[in-house]
């Protein structure tokens, strides 16, 4: 990729995704950001969360993978940075366009390039003071397709032929290199998984809303966890919780699953007592599996002593984590447990 800048009003193009991984698609937004602005600023979403079918790639590995395809003069105008989820629009924008300033602090006009694919691109919308420069697609490419490609290869060489058409060859010679490291394999058997499990519903009349129950457990200092012990997430740390059952009250399903996950012996009605807040997260994207609402429970021991865990059910393992140490442990989180987490705890204010 080589280019030019034009004589535009910007100083700066701003290009927003995941880039998991990036693709041609991409390739024609970021041609478009480097002629409108002398810089451009490629925001990475969806970083510093644990490994997933969805999101496989590190925020490094995304910056390495983009700047292969990059001329040297290219990559000398263009920056990378990091911004995690906070399933929460406003949440979000806020800290994009905290994170653009601090890259390109000078820039007195900003230029937002993006497209218009689907529902998902709403977040285009979020920054009413940028230019919006809207491309239209050439080419009906997205990142799902890719990984499925990716994914499911019964021999790597032929998917990676047939990824030919649909990423630029330096970034078919990254995914060829990065499919022979331990996480390839892990998050193969997960994508498998997770296609099964959609397949098993895909009868039902209408597309199913799921809804789960957790229990967020403090005493002494320290949060209840568990490692989860199947797919998807299988070993990343999470909230017990789980399923509501057909007759069951949501505060009833999250004590169940509480005990069942880590036969915590404290009687129900004891933890009823000791409920705080309770919050809903139903943001669309939050599980891979589908539509998930949970309905988090905030337990308070109010004590110093901490009472013995075992896993047991779908935890493979459960402990008493200080909360200190939360805060440098998002990267090993499934799905948004470390948003639950923060929301009750402020842990992004601790890491900050």
């Amino acid at each position: 990729m080589n280019t030019q800048t034009n004589q535009t009003a910007s100083d700066v193009a701003v290009l927003i995704g995941r880039f998991q991984p990036f693709h041609r698609g991409h390739v024609v937004l970021l041609q478009r950001a480097l002629v409108s602005a002398p810089h451009v600023v490629l925001v990475l979403g969806s970083s510093f969360q644990a490994r997933n079918a969805k999101n496989p790639f590190t925020w490094e590995e995304r910056a390495a993978m983009i700047g292969a395809t990059l001329t040297e003069e290219d990559r000398d105008r263009v920056s990378f940075v990091a911004v995690r989820d906070y399933y929460d629009d406003t949440l979000w924008a806020a800290a994009v366009r905290k994170a653009v300033a601090q890259s390109a602090p000078d820039a007195a006009h900003v230029a937002l390039v993006g497209h218009f694919k689907d529902a998902s691109s709403y977040y285009l919308n979020h920054f009413p003071k940028w230019e919006n420069i809207v491309v239209e697609s050439e080419r009906a490419i997205d990142a799902t397709c890719v990984r499925r490609v990716f994914f499911e290869a019964e021999d790597l060489d032929i998917s990676l032929s047939v990824l030919d058409d649909m990423v630029p060859h330096a970034v078919r010679q990254y995914l060829k290199a990065w499919a022979l490291l331990p996480h390839y394999a892990a998050l193969v058997e997960e994508h498998r998984r997770i296609v099964a499990y959609k397949t098993a519903w895909k009868s039902a009349p209408y597309p199913p809303i799921f809804t789960t129950a957790d229990a967020v457990v403090v005493s002494g200092g320290n949060v209840l966890l568990i490692r989860r012990g199947g797919f998807p997430g299988k070993g990343q740390w999470a909230v017990p919780g789980g399923f509501v059952e057909q007759r069951e009250r949501l505060l009833h399903a999250a004590i169940r699953e509480l005990a069942e996950e880590t036969k915590l012996a404290l009687l129900g009605t004891t933890l009823e007592g000791m409920l705080v807040d309770v919050k809903v997260f139903d943001h669309p994207d939050r599980s891979q599996r589908g539509r998930t609402i949970t309905h988090a429970h905030f337990f308070d021991l109010q004590t110093e002593n901490l009472p013995p865990v075992e896993a047991s059910d779908d935890a493979s393992h459960a402990a008493w984590i200080p909360i200190v140490e939360l805060a440098g442990m998002e990267d090993q989180f499934f799905e948004d447990h470390f948003h639950i987490l923060d929301s009750f705890l402020s842990l992004s204010e601790q890491g900050a």
